[in-house]
């Protein structure tokens, strides 16, 4: 079986992604955790080395070997993983949102009520009766506590109640140097950028970065912008070698962040939820472009002017 998680992945992708390796175990089939992408943010980093997880770039494997595929905090093959599109799938196990979007899998199990995937595969464990070791339950229950920001964002009783399970069985020690990581140079140049080039429309707040490295820096911006007095949503964008970046979170109970981010830029590269959406847009031809200057003033226009359309908000003629 070869559990597939989302790009870039987060702790909530990752400890669901062991939780199904344990259930593969249990029933006697063998299975590998595949990502693409980086492992970039400072805490996500130091999650997989604290619990030693063994990973496996997507590009060091022939995704064909595999007599099954499970998709694991994602969805749709193609979309933010690199599974190939005309390829079935047998798994699919999430909790974002899908919209309009069909899923053609063998088996089907998303429930966007829920605050953490990581919760869905709790249930699992409880369900199969499967031993549920120190390592696996700090990953579930520190999964759940990043994706419902320590319960405060898209949390459902499910997830209470899933955390309540693993609390008394997880190593509080590891959680806490979790919770402590150092800011990595980098995150602190995003920070920096992301506050000067602020711009500030009514109670909205977009700011351009500029050219990134780790997409990672991006939602960590974004968390940090939203404290701002007078903000109630912050994006924050940014350019990488063949993408534009965006990241967004919101507490304005007048839109759904996750449904601006389709409709500003498309449900195949748009998505989320109503307090804290993404969205990934190919470069395409600009990405050859060697006037970098002129390519994040065009982005900055482009994404500011979409965003702010979707939402019924004006540009400042300043």
């Amino acid at each position: 079986l070869a559990i597939v998680i989302h790009d870039n992945p987060d702790p909530d992708a990752i400890a669901s992604a062991i939780a199904l390796k344990e259930i593969a175990i249990s029933v006697g089939t063998e299975s590998s955790i595949l990502y693409h992408g980086e492992i970039g943010h400072q805490e996500n980093k130091a999650f997989v080395n604290l619990l030693g997880i063994d990973l496996y770039r997507m590009e060091e494997h022939d995704i064909s070997d595999f007599d099954q595929i499970a998709l694991v905090d994602c969805a749709v093959p193609g979309s933010n993983n690199m599974v190939p599109t005309d390829l079935h799938v047998g798994i699919v196990i999430d909790h974002h949102p899908l919209g309009e979007v069909e899923i053609d899998a063998d088996y089907v199990d998303v429930r966007p009520n829920v605050g953490a995937t990581a919760t869905i595969l709790t249930k699992y464990l409880q369900e199969l009766n499967i031993d549920i070791t120190t390592n696996l339950a700090t990953a579930l229950l520190y999964g759940i506590r990043t994706d419902t920001q320590d319960f405060k964002r898209n949390t459902d009783p499910a997830d209470l109640s899933a955390a309540s399970f693993l609390y008394p069985l997880s190593d509080h020690e590891i959680l806490e140097q979790l919770e402590r990581p150092s800011m990595s140079i980098e995150t602190l140049d995003v920070l920096g950028d992301a506050i000067v080039n602020r711009q500030v429309i009514g109670s909205y707040l977009l700011t351009n970065v500029g050219t990134i490295r780790d997409r990672d820096t991006l939602p960590q911006a974004a968390d940090y912008l939203l404290n701002l007095e007078g903000i109630s949503t912050s994006i924050v964008f940014g350019v990488s070698e063949d993408n534009i970046l965006i990241s967004g979170r919101s507490h304005d109970i007048r839109i759904n962040l996750g449904d601006v981010m389709k409709r500003a830029f498309g449900d195949e590269t748009g998505g989320g939820h109503a307090t804290s959406a993404a969205a990934q847009i190919p470069l395409g031809v600009f990405s050859a472009s060697k006037d970098r200057q002129t390519l994040l003033r065009l982005v900055n226009e482009a994404v500011t002017k979409k965003f702010l359309n979707v939402v019924g908000a004006e540009e400042s003629k300043e």
